[in-house]
């Protein structure tokens, strides 16, 4: 195995080397494969939602336009069926209050969810979906199930993988889930 090359501290003149620097490692490392599944991922099940005749036209048409992004998923993705406040949709999405209260806006705009009184906090509101949205949130179950068959065969939704690797990724779910989630304990 080869030894990792040192990094040179800001401000120090390069070393003449008879090999360059190895740098393939930034783009072949775990978060970065796993970040760009993700977004091929997201972009394949955005694609089967627009050319589902389950989804409203208005919103097949945002889909198919782009118009609908992965940013979108995440409301799609974090919402309660029962609602949320805004700020703890925020939270579970990982993303600021303010760039949810954005995407709300936009989905709310399109009917996918409402926002409604509180019944436990009067200066409080709650993000719900609206019938609209819980049949936009089923086209996304039916595309996730029909993007994870297509990664599982290794057909167009998936790049390179497929096969056996996905069935067995399949089988670390819980594992999975635990470790990307943070419940992993750190040592």
């Amino acid at each position: 195995m080869a030894e990792p090359t040192p990094i040179a501290a800001p401000g120090t003149p390069p070393v003449a080397s008879a090999a360059a620097p190895d740098d393939r490692w930034r783009q072949t490392h775990l978060g970065r494969l796993m970040g760009s599944a993700l977004r091929r991922f997201d972009a394949r099940v955005l694609q089967l939602m627009a050319r589902n005749v389950e989804v409203p036209l208005a919103l097949s048409n945002l889909a198919a336009r782009d118009q609908v992004t992965a940013a979108h998923v995440h409301i799609t993705r974090h919402l309660a069926l029962s609602g949320d406040r805004l700020t703890d949709l925020a939270q579970r999405a990982g993303m600021t209050k303010q760039a949810m209260a954005h995407l709300v806006d936009q989905c709310e705009a399109w009917g996918l969810v409402t926002r409604a009184a509180d019944a436990l906090d009067a200066r409080a509101r709650r993000v719900c979906f609206t019938p609209t949205g819980l049949a936009w949130l089923q086209a996304f179950r039916d595309a996730v199930a029909q993007a994870e068959a297509e990664f599982r065969r290794g057909g167009p939704g998936c790049g390179h993988g497929g096969g056996h690797r996905a069935g067995s990724l399949r089988g670390r779910d819980a594992t999975l889930t635990k470790l990307f989630s943070g419940a992993a304990k750190k040592s």
